[in-house]
């Protein structure tokens, strides 16, 4: 099982020594380390345990100044061995290594009490009983305290059997089966090209795969990979790789960047927050204040949103907001540590509950639904994510990142909310999920929106597809709007007379005077057939102009008992289809129409029988040539 430990301690308390004594790896490469005795950069080193398995070791700079680098190198520990040296005890950067190691989530880890060689058995005997005390109340109390000399060896067997008995019970926190690789280190490897390296977190990762550097997207290759130093084709979560890629320069490339697949990560401005102040912090933190912001190896400025309150008091947790410069790739539930500029130290911290930061405003109920993503609940996270991402939902690759879920846990879940009507799948090609209280909303507001429309023009039979979708439906994603009317269709609450929808029940309804009028137009329009009368005839008797009269005009048409020819002209709808069948039986041994071959045919006059040559073009069933019509299919 792989697994990385964490070194952790205050400067010259010979952290760099004891991994040197355990592995016979020194991680202080660089000559400025050499020279000055003090580990500046991360280190790196692994150990067999003898079991097959080997042990990788991130070896952190102690000084104050380089916590940025230790942090960066905390990130994806699976726990922490805090060196302290017997002739000092605690120190400075002792409480805040530890406090940062808390804030990444690490939970347990055993203790080296080194330099044991240099004081006397009854010092060395308070000391222990000191660190013991000390570390009670943390996530290190009662976790096995070992005396320990790098410089004669007395202890370091001890010591590795503690470390060997932690991973003998040890549960990694990794859930994913999404490939991240923070890169915490970049370099150039004569004959190989650009090389990085880090801590890979989740997933897992394949010689000639094409992958992306997030943020930026930047396209690249695994050209080689190296586990804990040996060539390998694949690497797997939880070691320290080493990637090989091409076509990049090491200045293409910062620490802090990710390596992970396309379309896997979506990097955002804002992210959503569960932010904890340390009990130990001096000062509360405001509204919008700015800090440095650490997430995996990557340290940026941002600005913190409380969105419920104007002060978070040491010891508090809320849920708020960070807000960047430029956009950063995260993942639910990765651990962040926000440190201050004066004194630059770390004094809070916490995990990411929305990688892609949704609109909320301060105080609104909204707040209330971010703080439903704390949930240990899948379920519930998942179906938080979809109601807060709105009516464009989240693809199956988005929640991923939105949940931290491996694939078939996730697949399970939304298989779970689908049952309870809490999640829809809208979009099958791209995968896309909406919240289901979102989408029974939309359902209520549509048939709302159709109650409207009938009590509005009671005499329309409904309203078109198109119609309904440009008026109601524009601002919603086609393919949602097309799963809501469909299912409301399959419910039968909506019914489609071929494009036109209405609600079950709906009837057209005309008052009694009204009713009066239609049977009067109708029989007006039926008596003529193909010969329309005059409209100023029809409606002469009823003593109505023609707007009055338009309500029952549009009604006969939607009802296909009229048809409009022109301006004021209107036919008899069972008597135009005559004339179209004839059109059709026509071309069935003709290849071209005149306007005298209409005539025999229908024997319209002039008066009426260009108008209707004119309607049937309009139609789409004839185009004119010249002075005669072809049958426009055949065209």
């Amino acid at each position: 099982m792989p697994v990385i430990m964490g070194t952790a301690g205050h400067i010259d308390h010979g952290k760099t020594t004891l991994v040197k004594a355990l592995t016979g790896i020194d991680c202080d490469r660089l000559s400025e380390e050499k020279k000055r005795g003090i580990t500046i950069e991360l280190g790196f080193a692994h150990m067999d345990l003898g079991d097959g398995n080997r042990l990788g070791i991130v070896d952190v700079p102690g000084h104050e100044k380089f916590v940025k680098n230790m942090v960066a190198g905390a990130t994806g520990v699976d726990f922490v061995t805090l060196v302290i040296a017997a002739d000092e005890g605690i120190m400075p950067q002792t409480r805040e290594h530890l406090e940062i190691c808390q804030l990444l989530g690490v939970t347990t880890g055993v203790v080296a009490l080194t330099k044991a060689d240099m004081v006397d058995a009854e010092w060395l005997e308070m000391v222990e009983e000191e660190v013991a005390q000390y570390l009670e109340p943390t996530f290190l109390g009662g976790s096995p305290i070992v005396q320990v000399s790098a410089h004669t060896g007395a202890g370091l067997d001890a010591l590795k059997n503690a470390i060997r008995e932690l991973i003998a019970e040890f549960k990694p926190r990794r859930r994913s089966d999404l490939f991240r690789l923070p890169v915490d280190r970049v370099f150039t490897m004569k004959g190989h090209g650009t090389v990085i390296t880090g801590t890979m977190i989740s997933g897992s990762l394949s010689v000639g795969e094409d992958i992306l550097l997030y943020p930026q997207k930047t396209e690249t290759k695994v050209r080689s990979l190296q586990s804990h130093g040996e060539t390998v084709e694949t690497a797997q979560a939880g070691r320290r790789t080493a990637v090989n890629l091409h076509g990049l320069e090491v200045d293409d490339i910062r620490r802090g960047d990710v390596l992970a697949r396309p379309g896997t990560l979506f990097p955002s401005t804002v992210w959503d927050i569960e932010l904890t102040v340390l009990k130990s912090s001096h000062i509360p933190l405001k509204h919008r204040r700015e800090i440095h912001f650490h997430h995996g190896a990557r340290e940026v400025l941002a600005r913190i949103y409380l969105l419920d309150r104007e002060e978070l008091q040491p010891g508090e947790t809320a849920v708020c907001q960070a807000r960047f410069a430029a956009p950063l790739a995260g993942v639910y539930g990765d651990q962040i540590v926000l440190r201050s500029f004066s004194p630059l130290r770390a004094f809070a911290g916490g995990r990411i509950i929305g990688p892609v930061g949704h609109a909320v405003k301060r105080f609104s109920d909204a707040v209330e639904s971010l703080k439903m993503l704390t949930s240990e609940s899948p379920e519930e996270v998942a179906a938080t994510q979809l109601e807060l991402a709105g009516a464009d939902g989240l693809t199956f690759s988005e929640l991923l990142t939105m949940t931290n879920l491996e694939s078939k846990a996730l697949e399970k879940t939304l298989g779970v909310l689908n049952g309870q009507q809490k999640a829809i799948l809208f979009d099958k090609d791209s995968r896309r999920y909406a919240g289901g209280v979102l989408a029974q909303d939309l359902s209520d507001e549509l048939v709302r929106f159709l109650v409207d429309f009938h009590a509005n023009d009671s005499m329309k039979p409904g309203i078109l597809r198109g119609q309904l979708a440009s008026s109601w439906g524009r601002d919603l994603p086609p393919k949602l709007f097309h799963f809501l009317l469909e299912r409301l269709l399959k419910k039968g609450d909506v019914v489609a007379e071929q494009e036109v929808l209405r609600l079950k029940g709906h009837k057209v309804s005309l008052a009694s005077d009204q009713e009066k009028v239609r049977e009067t137009i109708l029989a007006a329009y039926e008596q003529g057939g193909a010969t329309p009368p005059n409209l100023k005839d029809v409606l002469k008797p009823l003593g109505m102009d023609f707007k009055q009269a338009a309500p029952v005009f549009r009604l006969l048409q939607d009802q296909g008992l009229l048809v409009r020819v022109k301006d004021d002209m209107y036919s008899y709808g069972p008597a135009v289809t005559v004339l179209k069948e004839k059109i059709v039986d026509f071309f069935a041994t003709h290849q071209e129409m005149s306007a005298p071959d209409f005539k025999d045919m229908t024997g319209l006059s002039r008066k009426y029988l260009i108008p209707m040559l004119e309607y049937f073009d309009k139609e789409k069933l004839t185009v004119r040539v010249g002075d005669v019509r072809h049958f426009r299919k055949r065209s």
